[in-house]
Formats: C-alpha cells, structure tokens, sequence
C-alpha cells in the first residue's frame, strides 16, 4: 500500500500550521515553516542553496526594477552589485550613492574608490577588496 503523500503534506500543514518566520513552537524550540525545529534539526545543504537561490533572484529583480542599466553591465559586475544587495539590501545599497552613480557612469575606478570608502567595506574586509577587484577587471 502506498502513502498518498499530497494528502499527508495538507494534513500536516493543518494540524502543524504553515509558519514562514521563525517562530517558538509549544517546546521552546525555534520553528519555521510546517514544524521544522531548526534548533534540532537545522536545514540541509539542498534546502540552504535553495534559500540562497531564490534570493539570488530576487536581487537580481531588484536590482533590475531599480537601475535601468544594471542588465547591461557585464557579468562580474552585475555579480559585485548581486553580491552587495545581498548583504546589503537594497535599501542599504542605494545608500551607495556616489557609487552607483560611478558604476552607471562606467567611471570604475572612481565606483571601486567609492565602494571601499564605506563603513561597510570596513565591516565585511576582505570581501570588499574582492569584490572592487572584480568590478575593477570587469
């Protein structure tokens, strides 16, 4: 006999709830989603680079919504400014005026001086001189 798996999933997403923050479930135990305890259980590395994945989408339609020019650029500079929105946001990242003005200028040396002159690229080290590396060779 076989299990009919869709109907358990909708049984389980009523009797546990569908949680998409993380929340203490009756134990004390830090949850999300169907009753995943993430304190015992955590997350796999399928599910983590699916999580990472989809965010890499939505920067890149953040990213895309908020700069005409960023689908121009080439690749490794679409990936510097990928790179930042996701550590950054993208909210934090428009703060990144002068910047964003140089890379929409294609003024890189100018945007690769800009970018290093932040508390931030004091904050992430040595991801910040790899990133103006990379946006720097192009």
């Amino acid at each position: 006999v076989r299990m009919n798996r869709e109907q358990l999933i909708e049984e389980l997403k009523i009797d546990e709830g569908v949680v998409l923050t993380l929340y203490k479930c009756s134990a004390g135990k830090n949850t999300i989603g169907v009753g995943r305890n993430i304190d015992d259980r955590g997350i796999t590395e399928d599910e983590s680079d699916y999580l990472l994945s989809n965010d890499i989408d939505l920067c890149v339609k953040e990213l895309e919504s908020a700069f005409s020019w960023f689908s121009s650029l080439s690749d490794a500079r679409q990936r510097v400014l990928v790179n930042m929105c996701f550590n950054l946001g993208l909210s934090r990242l428009m703060g990144f005026k002068k910047f964003l003005a140089a890379v929409e200028a294609e003024e890189w040396e100018t945007a690769s001086v800009e970018m290093l002159d932040s508390k931030w690229a004091k904050q992430v080290g040595l991801r910040s001189t790899r990133l103006r590396d990379l946006l720097l060779e192009g």
